[in-house]
């Protein structure tokens, strides 16, 4: 008798939630349209990211916002098994957010928002990594010359919170090679 593998769909990645941690998280639009180009959009979308995060329970320690894509660098919170509520957080972000922009541009029914990817960070230099590449990543699209620019990412409030050693520890590390996919085109107005 054959045994049978199990296949995962290509397009939906694997999501393990089992473990409680620090945890690196893509997310993209439908299509990677730009939904959320401008100022006024992005800072819904930025704005409703944190309050739902901290809603949920889970510490953002980095995050980067742009008009068809974020990601951000979070705990997920200790007294809930894993980070099974992962899931719920961002589906009541992206049902918010997607009704206020569908209702924004008169297309109801839409689909604003596709699959999200996540890694569990169990290595300090790869947590380090990914905080560099979140604060970074509007530097790397070219929407600015330094990260701090950038309203919509946590890179000025990095500097003003954290130590000038730990900011000078993330900030020169290279991340040429760390491994996030992350092949968006953003929409140059914000």
């Amino acid at each position: 008798m054959a045994v049978m593998r199990e296949t995962h769909w290509p397009h939906a990645p694997l999501h393990q939630l089992a473990r409680s941690g620090t945890y690196f998280v893509t997310v993209g639009t439908y299509g990677k349209e730009h939904h959320f180009r401008r100022a006024d959009r992005l800072g819904v979308l930025h704005r409703g990211l944190l309050t739902v995060a901290n809603g949920f329970g889970w510490t953002l320690e980095a995050w980067a916002v742009f008009s068809n894509h974020y990601h951000f660098v979070g705990h997920s919170p200790a007294d809930q098994p894993g980070a099974a509520t992962l899931p719920r957080m961002l589906g009541e972000l992206h049902e918010r957010t997607a009704k206020w922009i569908n209702e924004l541009d008169s297309s109801p029914g839409r689909q604003v928002w596709h699959n999200y990817r996540e890694t569990l960070l169990t290595y300090r230099r790869s947590y380090y990594a990914r905080l560099k590449y979140a604060h970074f990543n509007a530097v790397k699209h070219g929407l600015v010359a330094t990260p701090n620019a950038y309203p919509w990412c946590s890179a000025a409030w990095f500097e003003r919170t954290a130590t000038p050693a730990q900011v000078k520890t993330i900030y020169d590390l290279n991340v040429d090679r760390v491994n996030v996919p992350d092949d968006y085109d953003v929409a140059t107005e914000w």
